[in-house]
């Protein structure tokens, strides 16, 4: 047994290392694994540069700003998998929600064009927005999608950062007057500062990259049969998870002190897809809220890569080609294969093509044959386009 230390934050989407651990899928795989929560994304973030976890659970845009320099300390981070595909959600405050009733706009929970037409409709001034991290596909969806309503400029929004497990306090206190959290915080903010929500994050990009498995290239080139073995520890992990007989017994394992130390009815509508959207209403039911697994969800998909490049470029004024050269180096679709591949995983092995062009799931070719990624369709349609690039996923 190895011991090995991984950060993570007290979000649902963390399940599969807890999972991989409780279950001992870790140990299955050699590997004594020490689960170490930290308080913040920039106190994880620090905590890997500086050579204190050897894993990290990470926000998917974080390892390529770190590998790019922005935002603290410049350190080459490598994304070994994703550990979970959409999972964020977007609320209100009561107030706002009020205020956008009033315009005649009715909360179905799938509706962003609308939504967004319904914020800036219902007030003049400027709305304070809370997201996680400034390095987060929190933020460059939440930008994406307000960016499209009639009434938006830029003047109209600040965005600012707030960890997820004080988002509800936020709220409560008046501070803000929206905010995009991962799960529980949603939940947790309807029931203790009676906010609304509006959108699950996957009606934005239905196959978003959400959470990661981040690690120093250097320690990841000097201990490749550790990564390795991890990576097989949390796909077993993902395979459990998405399968729904399990989800009873994966929110009594998350509720654990020692993991979120949060009541059931925080966590589990996050891995069974029911909402209570406003305090006091009979749940909706949203598909695809959070996958951890099925559409090749923990694949390291080069394209995403480039995607967050793209929009760490714009808002950063980088060279567009050097940041996707970086992006692309991080995101080890090579160590993926090599780790699930000699044991008969079947494992995608598709070239690089355009994000956004599948409503539907699309057979791609693969190790074995075929795999079948999730649709991966933007909100308004738009395609990230990949022509004349020659790199593979």
């Amino acid at each position: 047994m190895t011991e090995v230390r991984c950060g993570y934050l007290p979000l649902v989407d963390c399940a599969p290392l807890v999972v991989a651990k409780e279950l001992k899928f870790a140990a299955q795989e050699g590997l004594d694994l020490t689960l170490v929560k930290q308080p913040s994304w920039s106190a994880l973030r620090d905590m890997l540069a500086f050579g204190q976890l050897d894993f990290a659970h990470m926000l998917s845009p974080m390892p390529v700003a770190m590998s790019l320099g922005l935002g603290g300390i410049a350190c080459d981070i490598d994304v070994l998998m994703v550990l979970s595909v959409n999972g964020t959600i977007i609320g209100v405050s009561d107030a706002l929600d009020r205020e956008m009733q009033q315009t005649g706009w009715t909360n179905t929970f799938d509706d962003p064009l609308g939504s967004a037409e319904a914020i800036f409709s219902a007030s003049s001034k400027r709305l304070r927005i809370g997201v996680p991290f400034p390095f987060s596909m929190h933020r460059m969806l939440l930008e994406a999608w307000l960016s499209q309503a009639s009434g938006f400029a830029a003047d109209r929004i600040e965005i600012v950062t707030v960890p997820p497990p004080k988002m509800a306090d936020a709220v409560r206190g008046g501070t803000l007057d929206m905010f995009c959290v991962g799960e529980p915080w949603g939940s947790v903010a309807v029931q203790q500062s009676n906010a609304t929500l509006i959108l699950p994050g996957a009606k934005l990009w239905g196959f978003s990259p959400e959470k990661v498995l981040g690690v120093q290239r250097k320690w990841a080139s000097e201990h490749p049969a550790l990564c390795r073995a991890m990576i097989r520890a949390i796909y077993k992990a993902a395979c459990w998870l998405d399968q729904p007989e399990n989800t009873p017994l994966a929110v009594e394992i998350l509720t654990r002190s020692q993991h979120l130390d949060l009541p059931d009815q925080a966590i589990d509508p996050a891995l069974s897809g029911r909402f209570i959207t406003k305090h006091g209403q009979r749940p909706k039911q949203t598909d695809q809220f959070m996958s951890f697994h099925k559409g090749s969800a923990n694949f390291p998909w080069r394209r995403q890569a480039h995607w967050i490049a793209d929009v760490l470029s714009r808002w950063h004024h980088l060279d567009e080609a050097r940041s996707r050269r970086i992006a692309q180096a991080c995101f080890r679709s090579d160590i993926y294969r090599e780790a699930l591949t000699p044991f008969g995983e079947d494992v995608a092995q598709p070239p690089a093509h355009s994000e956004g062009k599948n409503p539907n799931a699309t057979p791609l070719p693969s190790s074995q044959e075929q795999v079948i990624p999730a649709p991966d369709r933007f909100f308004n349609g738009a395609i990230f386009d990949f022509a004349g690039s020659n790199s593979l996923d």
